[in-house]
């Protein structure tokens, strides 16, 4: 991402621990803008990681990023796009979900031929040892 301060592994770690819980399903869901703050930090940190144009993932009203290297999408719909809620992406990252049970589930919508991923899920910072 051009112009933006690259987000440290500690960053994106502090972002989320304020929703693991809800994310666990023991608490209640957190104000907006924290889950915002989750859902932001965590798709941009991926976008640092895997940089390009092609792939366009939307947690809407969030955020939405594009990356994966490929041929560059500038106007209308991208033809790679991944779109899901909160929740879903927060737990992909995390490693709560997995990539096949989000998609099995209906829970995310993923159409092109390079929408698929499963390789960058869950974020590395985030996953359990």
């Amino acid at each position: 991402m051009a112009g933006t301060a690259p987000i440290p592994a500690d960053e994106l770690r502090a972002a989320l621990d304020p929703v693991r819980a809800w994310l666990a399903g023991e608490a209640e869901q957190p104000p907006r803008p924290v889950v915002g703050a989750a859902v932001k930090t965590s798709a941009r940190w991926l976008a640092q990681q895997v940089p390009g144009r092609s792939v366009e993932l939307r947690v809407p009203p969030h955020v939405a990023v594009q990356f994966v290297e490929g041929p560059r999408h500038t106007r209308g719909t991208p033809p790679n796009v991944v779109e899901t809620d909160a929740a879903t992406w927060l737990r992909m990252a995390s490693g709560l979900l997995s990539w096949a049970d989000a998609v099995s589930e209906g829970t995310v919508s993923a159409s092109g031929n390079r929408a698929d991923l499963s390789a960058l899920l869950p974020l590395r910072p985030l996953s359990r040892p």
